[in-house]
């Protein structure tokens, strides 16, 4: 079982946030996208969950600051607590996971993804 894990600017398109998930790995076993509570409905990502069937998940701040992730942008520690906003969601929709690469980041770097996959406690 797998999670993708999405970080984003506002002006991030559909499209954008798709080249970052394919570019992490894909869909496969795939089982729900996951970013930052203040960013769960933003039209672009809740646009892929309808088209890919898959559900948010809105990971509050708490758990993305207590992620252990590969990647470390300033940015995104400032203003997230976790240097990875994508890998920090990602990891944060299991009790127990483990990340299959750092970030992946869209061609016009608006959108950035990671998978997480569960393991066992």
């Amino acid at each position: 079982m797998r999670a993708a894990g999405f970080g984003f600017r506002n002006r991030t398109s559909e499209a954008a946030l798709r080249e970052a998930l394919e570019f992490a790995g894909g869909l496969k076993d795939v089982t729900a996208l996951a970013t930052a509570a203040k960013k769960a409905q933003h039209p672009a990502f809740l646009a892929l969950a309808a088209t890919l069937g898959l559900p948010v998940l809105a990971i509050a701040p708490a758990a993305l600051s207590r992620q252990q992730v590969l990647t470390q942008s300033p940015r995104a520690k400032l203003l997230y607590g976790a240097g990875s906003v994508a890998e920090a969601a990602a990891l944060a929709c299991f009790p127990a996971a483990r990340l299959l690469g750092p970030r992946s980041i869209s061609s016009d770097q608006t959108a950035t993804a990671a998978l997480a996959e569960r393991t066992e406690l």
